[in-house]
């Protein structure tokens, strides 16, 4: 009886032994994704970690390129155990432990390669390899790869082993996300930077071909009123008639460019009114169905003014639209801007487009925008964005 005793306590010291080891190794991945590590980093340390930690001669991390295709993205071996290199294509054939996690997406196991077919178990048996166990790896809801542990010998995986190096595959999924999330902000500012860019040359190229050139103009016929003075006040006069004019074109020029940096309704009076201007320039029928009843922070204003303003260029110049309707709803603490248009549908946001810049301006505020446009059925653009 207490030979037994002491075995039972020995095997609950062990697997809190266990317990520990694997909790100490989860934390030393996660400190290393939570410092925003490079993937490559982390899957050379997941791959290190989940060999040592299981006691296994191999493993490897891969990610699925096609439904008949992977690449090896990283590898660890014990002392000098053949592993897959890093960047090796794996093809995904036969049943392997990896090819049935690329099929179901959940954690798969193979206890004997010995009889199993397919060029992928050929390549595994002559590395030495006869049982493995892989975990799937997720990335926004979408099979990415998976985390595999492999063996010399058949049978060696206890049966909760799947669960020990699923938390791995959790924190690859971390690894990933932050590096994608990481892509995108730089790709936001890189386009941000782009556009204050262009939108300064575009300021410079309206003023030197219009106000300017009227500016320029205004001067000359001044000249010509000062030399007329003295001699002939009729052509004086008629100088400063011209003069007058010019300036009041000049005016209305400065006018529209700076109507298309901000318009001014919209700070002075708010986004219906200013909505009710830019709707009455539009080319086709276009009808606001709600709006805010009170005013609205001034930069999601600004926001909403733009997606419509950008919504009914697009609508004007590529739909092939009769009518639109605008809507801006508020709901809680968010705003939902709406437009909708009976176009020919096609539409995306792209690198490059009017839309992707508002996109960007979404979620600088915090916001999103989407794009419903399947070919044939129109037009619908929704902006969502928080209120502080």
């Amino acid at each position: 009886m207490r030979a037994r005793r002491l075995a039972e306590r020995d095997e609950s010291l062990a697997r809190l032994h266990a317990l520990a080891e694997e909790q100490a190794a989860l934390r030393r991945v996660a400190t290393l994704v939570a410092g925003d590590a490079d993937p490559p980093q982390v899957f050379a340390k997941v791959c290190a970690e989940v060999g040592a930690l299981l006691g296994v001669d191999s493993t490897n991390l891969v990610r699925f390129e096609s439904a008949d295709a992977a690449k090896v993205v990283g590898g660890w071996g014990r002392h000098g155990a053949p592993v897959f290199p890093a960047g090796a294509d794996v093809p995904l054939d036969g049943d392997t432990a990896v090819v049935k996690v690329s099929r179901s997406g959940r954690p798969e196991r193979v206890d004997d390669y010995t009889d199993l077919e397919g060029e992928l178990s050929e390549r595994l048996r002559r590395l030495g390899i006869a049982s493995a166990v892989a975990a799937p790896i997720k990335v926004a809801g979408r099979l990415w790869g998976a985390v595999v542990a492999s063996s010399g010998r058949p049978y060696d995986f206890p049966p909760d082993t799947e669960e020990r190096i699923a938390g791995f595959a959790e924190l690859v999924a971390d690894a990933l996300a932050n590096a994608d999330a990481r892509e995108q902000l730089a790709a936001s500012r890189a386009r941000i930077v782009e556009a204050g860019d262009a939108e300064r040359r575009r300021l410079e190229r309206n003023l030197h071909d219009g106000a300017q050139q009227r500016l320029v103009s205004l001067a000359l016929r001044l000249r010509e009123v000062e030399a007329n003075l003295d001699t002939d006040l009729d052509a004086a006069r008629r100088g400063l008639a011209s003069a007058r004019d010019e300036l009041g074109l000049a005016l209305e020029e400065l006018r529209e460019l700076a109507r298309g940096i901000h318009p001014a309704i919209l700070s002075d009076r708010g986004l219906g009114p200013a909505l009710d201007a830019l709707v009455a320039r539009a080319p086709v029928a276009v009808r606001i169905t709600e709006l805010p009843s009170a005013r609205l922070p001034e930069p999601v204003e600004a926001a909403a003014y733009y997606l419509v303003a950008e919504a009914l260029t697009n609508v004007s110049k590529h739909a092939g639209a009769t009518e639109a309707t605008v809507r801006v709803g508020r709901t809680g603490d968010r705003v939902r801007i709406e437009v909708r248009d009976d176009g020919v549908g096609g539409a995306a946001v792209r690198d490059g487009s009017g839309l992707r810049g508002l996109a960007d301006r979404l979620e600088a505020l915090g916001g999103r925008l989407r794009v419903d446009s399947p070919p044939g059925g129109g037009t619908t653009v929704i902006g969502d964005v928080p209120l502080a």
